[in-house]
């Protein structure tokens, strides 16, 4: 994205930057959401009547009315008072009104600065705008899994909900690395190999969603071993061969797990061969997602022998942004931009 008016990239590379922060933090809500089985409150797709919370007792009472005709509250919340469901309410009332604003803050400055730059050059921001827009319409679609028939939403969905999130997550700082002068070098690591590396944390980010989808984490609380064995005790082999594997919470725990170990040694492997060639350039970024995959893989099994437990599940999830984050920036190191 070339942009010759410097107060101009300044602004949109703020405005980036901005938006790589409130996304951010969407995601950390949209997981406590789901932590805390806040994300069925909501049963209706309001897109501008939602935007003002409950004003009154009689809004109060509407919302709840409506939460008491699904699944979710007549086999499990049953027992469930008004003040108790205002707790969850206002975790996924949060979660969609930041949605909407991530709409208005992306909508509005892009236009702005198309009418400044012109269409062509921020072309490729619309098309992050248009995933936006989209992921809304996933979000409802995840939702409405869960107003029927079950207890919770398809852990498909969710997932496919948060893989989107992190795409346009990825977009924003691509772009906006784009906009910042970097040295690089002609020593570069084959594009394939940081490729295949950010492949498998997008792979272990939709795993480690049907976990959560599924409270695959509260069991086989133990590490190294589920159970009594490295394999879980409780299921056969030859199952994790099967389409059902992925509705599995034991199998589904064991992918997880064996991902992140492959993510482990793969990334070992980048950094050998990153210093066997002294590709001084890449030497800080590997060592940054080194430190970060580390911590990420220390939280992981802190989050499992602790059954789940909300804040280092949700510190899990934070540490993923930052792997994310630290991946696409090693990634765009190592590429042919200029």
């Amino acid at each position: 994205m070339y942009i010759e008016n410097s107060i101009l990239k300044k602004s949109i590379s703020l405005w980036l930057a901005s938006m790589f922060m409130i996304i951010s933090i969407m995601i950390v809500i949209g997981g406590l959401t789901r932590l805390t089985d806040s994300g069925l409150s909501i049963t209706q797709w309001q897109l501008f009547s939602g935007f003002l919370p409950p004003l009154n007792e009689n809004d109060w009472l509407n919302y709840f009315n409506l939460y008491k005709e699904i699944p979710e509250f007549k086999l499990q919340n049953y027992s469930m008072t008004l003040q108790e469901f205002k707790v969850i309410f206002w975790w996924e009332w949060t979660h969609r009104f930041l949605g909407r604003l991530i709409g208005i803050s992306f909508l509005i400055p892009l236009l702005f600065f198309s009418f400044k730059i012109g269409f062509i050059r921020l072309k490729k921001l619309y098309i992050i705008f248009f995933l936006i827009c989209f992921q809304g319409f996933i979000g409802w679609y995840m939702v409405s899994s869960g107003l029927i028939d079950r207890i919770d939403v398809s852990h498909f969905r969710l997932s496919l909900h948060l893989f989107i999130a992190f795409i346009i997550l990825s977009l924003i700082l691509w772009n906006y690395l784009k906009l910042k002068e970097f040295s690089f070098s002609d020593q570069k690591l084959n594009f394939n190999i940081p490729f295949i590396f950010l492949t498998l944390i997008f792979c272990q980010i939709s795993i480690g969603a049907f976990v959560s989808g599924m409270d695959a984490g509260k069991i086989h609380n133990s590490w190294p071993l589920m159970g009594r064995g490295f394999f879980p005790d409780d299921n056969q082999f030859i199952n994790l061969f099967e389409f059902a594997a992925f509705s599995d919470p034991s199998l589904v725990q064991f992918m997880h797990r064996n991902l992140a170990y492959l993510i482990f040694f793969y990334y070992l492997f980048i950094l050998i061969k990153i210093y066997k060639n002294k590709l001084t350039k890449l030497f800080k970024a590997i060592k940054l997602i080194g430190f970060i995959l580390v911590i990420q893989i220390i939280l992981g099994i802190f989050t499992l022998m602790y059954g789940a437990q909300i804040t280092l599940s949700s510190m899990h999830q934070i540490s993923s942004i930052f792997l994310v984050s630290s991946s696409i920036y090693f990634l765009y190191l190592n590429s042919n931009t200029s």
